[in-house]
């Protein structure tokens, strides 16, 4: 019987989401990574291999900000910058995550922000 790290069925959950999930120009993928000090977030066309608008917990409007809070308000951000590129709604990857906390926050703000998945 093998031993699986947590990281390990956390990337095979990933994979199995993303052989789901697809990205376009008009309707790009939210890709999440969430870490212990803070969450990213990427608009990602899939097609053509680009990133389209992208959101990281470094920033300083973010950077003081502590847990779900922040990730609400990287979703804001995130959401901002979609329409500033002309994109309206998009397709949600958990990445391998629970779907719960700060990445149903960011998710959550992100529709606050008027981006719609």
């Amino acid at each position: 019987m093998t031993v699986k790290t947590k990281e390990a069925l956390r990337l095979r959950r990933r994979r199995r989401v993303r052989a789901k999930v697809r990205g376009s120009a008009e309707r790009p993928r939210i890709s999440v990574f969430r870490s212990n000090r803070g969450i990213t977030a990427q608009l990602i066309d899939d097609q053509a291999g680009h990133t389209l608008a992208a959101v990281n917990w470094t920033e300083p409007g973010l950077r003081e900000l502590r847990g779900s809070e922040q990730a609400r308000k990287a979703g804001e951000l995130l959401a901002q910058r979609a329409a500033a590129a002309g994109i309206q709604a998009a397709v949600f990857d958990r990445g391998g995550y629970q779907y719960h906390g700060r990445v149903q926050a960011l998710a959550d703000g992100a529709r606050e922000g008027g981006l719609s998945f």
